[in-house]
């Protein structure tokens, strides 16, 4: 076997997601099973750079895992020609001139959704790598997950029939800041830092949409502020002008109907903290993060409406669970491995900038949906 060494600038690996999720569990754990086997007698040996504002806070990830390369100057490491690809986890309002460096520069660039803070920067990011002829990548990492993957074997063999309609529930509550700790950064909740729901989640209902169901026609949203004051990370009280809700209604090429409800001021009531639930007219299955659960139209119970008597069924043990059937992978580790070996092996790939650009345009479209009170149509974006 021959090891071949992939330099990878990771900018962002302070942050929650860029550490926890792409560095330890994607590129460190390739490195803790002996790298990557691309199938020809080569493995992929991923080497990251930690790029970042915070030079002690880098030092301290490079020392906590035994690497040696840290840098604050993104500039100096994307003109490095050892340096292969570039991946971007930074906050949204600093990435895109990031990706467009990088692009320029000649790298191969995978990155953290959204792409851009608006339609015409993320389709321009996507049209100059496709002229630069650069490999390219967006993180999408939901439809990665096992209780999506077995989603998606029900779709696959048909188990649904015609597929009717498709009922999300996403969120928790994250704590306002001033008696407990929030669980997300402060930033997530004010406009003018790229902050609000919709930009964050509305990308991954593109793509979870798009993949599993058709594409979204139109959208009809109302985004809003519940919880109209937080305290930052200093403890300090400020406004928060980004939507922390979202309640969505999407069509899709088929006929199928979507409507997703995303919410930080919402309690958990449900298996998990995502939930799809899928009807069909041959079955149905809700589906979590891992879990998922079915009922087909021969097994379907024939529940009566009777408001006058307590009910005596335990609706979820009419269920069945859905088996594993294989060993399923970190999600964001096992889209880690099909970019590394579509740059590296010319594996197909079709998650890229131009699929990040869908995301982008449902968050921007949202956002016009609940500001004027209307249905919108989605129209294909192309290069």
């Amino acid at each position: 076997m021959t090891r071949k060494t992939v330099r990878i600038a990771m900018n962002g690996v302070t942050g929650r997601m860029g550490y926890r999720q792409h560095l330890v569990r994607s590129v460190l754990a390739l490195r803790e099973q002996g790298g990557l086997d691309l199938g020809d007698g080569t493995v992929l040996w991923p080497e990251p750079i930690l790029l970042g504002r915070r030079e002690h806070a880098l030092a301290q990830i490079a020392a906590r895992h035994g690497l040696e390369h840290v840098s604050t100057d993104v500039d100096a490491v994307l003109a490095d020609p050892t340096v292969d690809l570039y991946f971007d986890a930074q906050v949204t309002s600093a990435r895109e001139e990031s990706l467009k460096k990088a692009i320029g520069a000649g790298k191969h660039v995978y990155t953290e959704k959204p792409t851009a803070t608006g339609l015409t920067g993320a389709l321009e990011l996507a049209r100059l790598a496709h002229r630069k002829g650069i490999r390219h990548g967006v993180v999408q990492d939901k439809i990665f997950l096992p209780g999506l993957l077995k989603l998606k074997r029900l779709i696959d063999g048909g188990f649904f029939g015609r597929i009717l309609s498709v009922r999300g529930e996403f969120g928790y509550w994250v704590f306002e800041g001033d008696w407990q700790p929030a669980q997300r950064p402060s930033w997530n909740y004010r406009a003018e830092d790229g902050g609000g729901i919709v930009v964050d989640m509305f990308p991954h209902w593109e793509y979870v949409l798009h993949e599993l169901f058709g594409r979204v026609r139109s959208v009809q949203a109302l985004a809003t502020t519940h919880i109209p004051q937080r305290w930052d990370e200093q403890g300090k009280p400020y406004d928060a002008t980004a939507d922390d809700a979202a309640y969505g209604i999407f069509e899709l090429d088929g006929g199928a109907v979507a409507q997703i409800n995303s919410s930080w001021a919402v309690r958990v009531n449900r298996d998990e903290l995502i939930e799809f639930q899928v009807d069909g007219t041959e079955g149905s299955a809700v589906a979590g993060l891992r879990g998922c659960r079915a009922q087909h139209r021969s097994a379907t119970p024939k529940p009566v409406w009777n408001p006058d008597a307590p009910v005596t069924e335990v609706f979820r043990d009419q269920w069945q669970d859905v088996p594993d059937n294989e060993d399923f992978d970190n999600g964001f580790k096992a889209q880690w491995e099909l970019f590394l070996k579509h740059v590296y092996a010319d594996a197909p790939y079709r998650w890229d900038l131009l699929a990040g650009a869908r995301g982008v345009q449902l968050a921007e479209l949202g956002l016009k949906s609940s500001a004027e009170g209307r249905r919108i149509e989605v129209p294909e974006i192309a290069l």
